[in-house]
């Protein structure tokens, strides 16, 4: 089974519009709602891939009622999660079919109790046992200790789990030093986290500073790893236009399914940026156009980095 944990739950709503005008009104013509949350994303792909999995994190109030009566429709995921006081956030995406740009809307979510923290934590320790690996993902909510995923890292390796973490600012430079597994980040996050801006440089500090490997996530440019095994960039054979949203969520699956499959790295790498590709062309964020990863998995490429001095 692999575990996934979403702290920050949400209710995903995605709304297309003919074209996105500031400062106008609009007609929706399509509204899709999904529930939400990088590792609740995470979840539904890897079960799409056939593999077991349990979701875990905070959910609260009548959205998160919502969530979990949609993610009971999703095959495949167990709901593992722990309840809140307050009300699960929702995400707004609104995606301008005329120019295929998608805006973003975040709430924050609900602010969480010390109580609400400890119980989860005790969840957590009880399902690492049955667990092949633990996917880290997405934003903290209000109360939840900005050190939290540096102490998952710390109790999922001294159970022995392989651990990834998708996180960024203070608890990503914090959960790097718990020595996670595998760590991604997009180009922007890695840059804040190391100062460096040139994407091979900085994948190799963030090791130094405690990543046993790091996948950075260059956008339509694919994927760049360096790990103990080597350095690899991995790119989809054409560039795809659609709704980005959840994309990122998608690589992290086909790294975490790769690595309890013990698949090699380069192996791994096609998985995700193919599966990253067909979750830009399809509809909502959690979900992948099945054709389109089977055809570009077979044409991926992944091609072995120099070592720098």
């Amino acid at each position: 089974m692999i575990l996934t944990v979403t702290l920050n739950t949400a209710l995903d709503i995605t709304y297309r519009v003919r074209a996105l005008t500031p400062h106008a009104s609009h007609r929706v013509s399509e509204v899709t709602e999904r529930p939400g949350g990088k590792g609740l994303n995470v979840a539904r792909v890897l079960a799409a891939l056939g593999h077991e999995v349990t979701a875990t994190g905070f959910v609260g109030g009548a959205t998160g009622g919502v969530v979990q009566e949609r993610l009971a429709a999703a095959p495949g995921v167990v709901d593992a999660l722990v309840p809140v006081s307050g009300a699960t956030r929702r995400t707004i995406a609104v995606v301008d079919e005329q120019s295929g740009d998608t805006t973003q809307l975040n709430e924050p979510g609900p602010t969480v109790m010390p109580a609400e923290w400890s119980a989860f934590q005790e969840a957590y320790e009880d399902l690492l046992p049955s667990s092949a690996a633990v996917a880290l993902c997405g934003s903290l909510p209000p109360g939840v200790p900005v050190g939290a995923y540096a102490g998952l890292v710390r109790t999922a390796r001294a159970a022995g789990v392989p651990v990834l973490l998708d996180t960024s600012g203070e608890p990503l430079r914090r959960g790097v030093a718990a020595r996670p597994d595998i760590i991604k980040p997009n180009a922007d996050e890695l840059a804040e986290l190391t100062g460096s801006h040139e994407p091979l440089r900085a994948t190799q500090d963030a090791r130094r500073r405690g990543a046993h490997a790091v996948v950075t996530s260059l956008g339509a440019d694919g994927l760049l790893a360096a790990s103990p095994e080597g350095r690899w960039r991995a790119t989809p054979p054409t560039r795809v236009h659609g709704n980005p949203t959840g994309a990122g969520d998608s690589a992290v699956a086909g790294l975490l399914s790769g690595l309890v499959e013990h698949l090699p790295w380069p192996d791994r790498l096609a998985r995700a940026v193919a599966l990253s590709a067909a979750t830009v062309v399809a509809p909502v964020a959690g979900e992948f156009d099945r054709g389109e990863y089977e055809e570009l998995l077979v044409w991926a490429s992944v091609t072995r980095e120099e070592t720098m001095a």
